[in-house]
């Protein structure tokens, strides 16, 4: 991904903050409407890290390159982590991998000094990662989460289908997937950096 330009400062100023805030609701947008139709089938939930990441290359992408600098990343991340929880239909886990998976974000463009498009796309995976947090609590408290789910009023049906389809090789589909998803995303992104947004004075 090319850059167009490179801030002096790396300390985060309002305008950064407002960039921040514009592409994160464009994700947090994005990622709820696929959010809401996961609840026609439990697969859409598992695969929805992987949906989500396949989907909001754009978003992410546009907010690094315009800001390059520390804690862009992490802003982005806890903001959705932090509407999925205050919502009450999401554990704390959500918000922990979240966390997990933008300081790794973090880390991985600091390195690679902002301007880089494969560090920008591995951040994406990583910063991806963090939506597992949603189905994660399947198999991390299965008993008492398929308890508080039926108590919630998911359907009966939905709740069996979800027993069925929650086995050990989908929890690692549900880890995979994203990885898959981000990388797909984010040279879906490239392409349309290079043939559009560059012209257009976006980036």
């Amino acid at each position: 991904m090319a850059t167009i330009r490179t801030s002096g400062s790396k300390a985060l100023k309002g305008k950064d903050l407002i960039t921040i805030g514009i592409f994160s609701a464009i994700y947090f947008i994005i990622n709820f409407i696929i959010m809401i139709s996961s609840g026609l089938s439990p697969v859409i939930w598992i695969l929805m890290p992987g949906i989500i990441a396949l989907l909001t290359g754009v978003p992410f992408m546009i907010m690094v390159s315009k800001v390059q600098k520390t804690g862009a990343v992490f802003v982005m991340g806890i903001i959705t982590g932090l509407l999925y929880f205050l919502t009450g239909q999401f554990t704390l886990v959500i918000l922990i991998t979240f966390v997990v998976s933008c300081l790794i974000a973090e880390i991985i463009r600091f390195v690679t000094n902002y301007r880089s498009y494969l560090g920008n796309m591995l951040a994406f995976v990583f910063f991806s990662l963090g939506m597992i947090g949603s189905p994660l609590p399947i198999w991390l408290f299965r008993d008492s989460f398929f308890a508080q789910i039926k108590e919630q009023g998911m359907s009966a049906d939905y709740v069996a289908n979800l027993e069925a389809v929650s086995s050990t090789g989908m929890l690692i589909v549900l880890i995979v997937a994203p990885i898959i998803g981000a990388v797909i995303g984010g040279i879906i992104t490239k392409v349309l950096f290079n043939k559009h947004f560059q012209k257009a004075g976006i980036v």
